[in-house]
């Protein structure tokens, strides 16, 4: 599974720092919804979801989280504890977000308004979906001529 960073930068002095997101600059996608979620305590779980098609990107703007990735055939953890780095997420990944510090703020940037018609809640539903775009993909990748194998 590819993991994409992005890496923010910075600008400040001694009066302190500031990070500026633009769609088209440091979000590779059209912002329609900013949310973030905090006072969460360490043995909660969020997430619990994929998406069909929604793009995000996940900053912890002060604090940690752990969150873990399932794109259907594997399965990675990321540690999000930085204000200057986004983790990008594309639809069909499942992902379950834990380990939130104390003081833990995730701030999260979509690129659609709420559609609950765009999750995925049940994780056996979403497996058969990722298992059908692995399949489809790999159609896709064959090279022209080449014959289908038994």
């Amino acid at each position: 599974m590819q993991i994409q960073f992005l890496d923010f930068q910075p600008h400040g002095d001694d009066r302190g720092q500031l990070i500026a997101l633009e769609e088209g600059k440091e979000i590779p996608f059209p912002i329609r919804r900013v949310y973030y979620v905090y006072a969460t305590t360490p043995e909660a779980v969020r997430g619990r979801h994929a998406h069909r098609s929604l793009r995000q990107v996940l900053v912890c703007v002060h604090g940690s989280c752990r969150v873990r990735l399932d794109d259907g055939r594997e399965r990675c953890e990321v540690l999000l504890d930085s204000p200057r780095r986004g983790l990008e997420i594309d639809g069909l990944l499942w992902r379950e977000i834990d380990h939130f510090s104390p003081d833990a703020v995730l701030m999260v940037l979509a690129s659609e308004l709420y559609d609950e018609s765009d999750y995925i809640r049940d994780y056996q539903a979403f497996r058969a979906l990722a298992e059908e775009a692995w399949k489809e993909k790999e159609l896709g990748e064959k090279e022209f001529g080449e014959e289908e194998r038994p």
